[in-house]
């Protein structure tokens, strides 16, 4: 549900926005495990650099997504993708839109950028409406056992290309932090 009068905007992160971010995931997750995440997928080694992006309105940052690397564990090679995680925004902030716009703009930066997917543990309600749809019925094995099928969800852009299943591979810091199917859908 956007809420046509409230005004925000979506811009990527920059490295002053950091202290904030953290403090949007620290609400809206109500511990430190999403920020820690955060930190620790910004400085991982990977084969793509993050892709990260804040809701701001009056200054303030009011929401943020992080897209990060992965893989995918496909027949012919492996293929990198992206992990959409976290999406956080402020409790007094949300539903109005800036989930749902972070998710849009994130989507197409990964579509500018020439990604093939993008998978994520979620709400099928929430996401299904964004883009997303079941992974496991379009060919793709959760990276863990402790991830609902339901929750488990992939987008699939225009670089994509129907060999390209398989099973998702999580860069480290989803394991070392303990960070894999922990979330309620």
């Amino acid at each position: 549900m956007h809420d046509e009068g409230f005004a925000f905007n979506v811009r990527p992160e920059v490295e002053t926005d950091r202290p904030h971010i953290r403090d949007v995931h620290s609400a809206a997750f109500g511990d430190d495990q999403v920020p820690n995440l955060v930190d620790a997928l910004r400085s991982a080694s990977a084969p793509t650099a993050p892709m990260s992006y804040v809701a701001v309105r009056d200054n303030r940052i009011i929401g943020h997504i992080m897209m990060s690397a992965g893989r995918l564990d496909a027949p012919r090679q492996i293929v990198n993708v992206l992990v959409l995680s976290p999406l956080g925004v402020l409790p007094e902030f949300q539903k109005r839109g800036i989930g749902t716009a972070l998710v849009k703009n994130a989507i197409e930066a990964a579509e500018q950028r020439g990604e093939p997917l993008v998978f994520l543990e979620g709400s099928p309600r929430f996401y299904g409406l964004r883009g997303f749809e079941r992974a496991s019925e379009t060919g793709f094995r959760t990276p863990s056992l402790r991830i609902p099928d339901q929750a488990f969800q992939v987008a699939r852009l225009s670089s994509y290309e129907l060999w390209m299943t398989g099973t998702l591979v999580y860069s480290d810091p989803f394991w070392a932090l303990d960070c894999v199917g922990l979330r309620d859908v």
